[in-house]
């Protein structure tokens, strides 16, 4: 299959495919005598593996990284593994970050009136200081 009918198969935009290939994302894919890329199975597999891991948060270079590893003719699983796990604990953490703002964002809304209301008019007398002050060292000059 071409590049078009890969990425709508995987869901990859064709920019997207190309760009894993440079970046040793995906292996060389083979190119018909007219320089076509001729897209298999065997690359319709790995591209959707790249964007798997992409989507769960991996970086380019560690993703290239677990390649190599996967690639290689020796076991390397254990760094593998070590791998996935550094990332699960990166997304534990983003998600940990979500869930507080997310958490904040729900107590807002709860104490709108009894929190938000004065918060926000200790802010507004806050500004109308700092703007009379503004005007009154702009008279003074």
């Amino acid at each position: 299959m071409n590049i078009k009918e890969a990425s709508e198969r995987t869901g990859v935009s064709s920019a997207a495919i190309r760009y894993y290939e440079k970046e040793g994302l995906i292996p060389v894919i083979d190119r018909s005598s007219v320089g076509n890329r001729e897209i298999d199975e065997r690359i319709i597999r790995r591209i959707t593996f790249a964007k798997q891991m992409r989507d769960a948060g991996m970086s380019i270079e560690n993703l290239r990284r677990y390649i190599q590893l996967f690639d290689a003719q020796e076991d390397n699983t254990n760094e593998q593994i070590a791998l996935l796990k550094e990332q699960l604990a990166e997304m534990e953490e983003r998600r940990d970050d979500i869930q507080a703002a997310i958490d904040h964002l729900h107590y807002k809304l709860d104490h709108f009136s009894d929190h938000m209301v004065d918060t926000e008019n200790e802010l507004r007398e806050i500004e109308r200081q700092h703007a009379a002050q503004v005007e009154k060292e702009g008279k003074d000059d």
